[in-house]
């Protein structure tokens, strides 16, 4: 059975998946939630095969904590001193090793499974937000799965089974929204700062979530409205999104 963890808002959209992905002879829910804090909590108890993620549910740096957590490491720690912390430095050719979302499963798990799990993430993307995948696609393709948003139940069943077998899974329209959209002047800590911004938390918050300084916050707030054009950082956050950078 591949244990899957739904992690979308919106009841009736995570409802009806969670029913369609039941009705399914080798694939188990073991967790419905819709908030970050919840999935931390769900993915530390159950310790998903398989987690259907949200795009917008967490940060593209959290994303690929999740998905490359070393061995024994818990897979929802704060990733300040980790994947955060190597996003702005990680180049092509260069990507970590795949590993499981859950970290070190039991040795009874992992020696009763064949199967080498390359990713175990399938993140849903609306297809306006595409522009925010290019580094992601040519570093971690291998191991967070990405459909459209908008793709029938069925692609997704298939992805979950896909990606519990080590495949690939990824959206072509996907690719070719990503490649459309005009490159982004934001860094990656810039738009994981603008990330949180959009959440609507004040400087001190976005410094604690990020693990940086208040005044480094400040920092990289200013040379985002200086590269948006914006009077306001919410001003930044629509510029972004309208752009396709966010």
């Amino acid at each position: 059975m591949v244990r899957t963890l739904l992690a979308l808002q919106g009841g009736l959209l995570r409802g009806a998946l969670a029913q369609v992905l039941s009705a399914e002879h080798d694939i188990e829910i073991v967790g419905e939630v819709d908030s970050p804090h919840q999935l931390r909590a769900a993915v530390r108890a159950e310790r998903p095969d398989v987690a259907v993620i949200e795009f917008d549910m967490l940060t593209v740096a959290e994303l690929i904590h999740l998905a490359t957590a070393e061995p024994g490491a818990d897979p929802m720690a704060d990733p300040g001193a980790g994947a955060i912390g190597r996003a702005d430095t990680v180049t092509a050719g260069c990507a970590p090793v795949a590993t499981d979302i859950v970290g070190a499963a039991s040795l009874r798990q992992r020696t009763a499974s064949p199967v080498t799990r390359a990713g175990s993430l399938l993140v849903l993307v609306e297809q306006r937000r595409a522009g925010r995948l290019g580094s992601v696609l040519a570093e971690y393709g291998n191991r967070i799965g990405f459909l459209s948003r908008d793709v029938p139940p069925g692609r997704i069943v298939d992805g979950v089974r896909q990606l519990a077998e080590g495949r690939v899974v990824l959206d072509p329209d996907l690719v070719v929204a990503a490649l459309e959209v005009a490159a982004s002047p934001l860094t990656n800590r810039e738009r994981e700062v603008l990330d949180v911004v959009a959440e609507g938390h004040p400087v001190q918050e976005i410094a604690d979530r990020l693990v940086l300084s208040t005044g480094t916050v400040r920092n990289h707030l200013s040379r985002i409205m200086a590269k948006t054009g914006a009077r306001t950082r919410w001003e930044a956050v629509r510029i972004a999104r309208e752009s396709g950078w966010l």
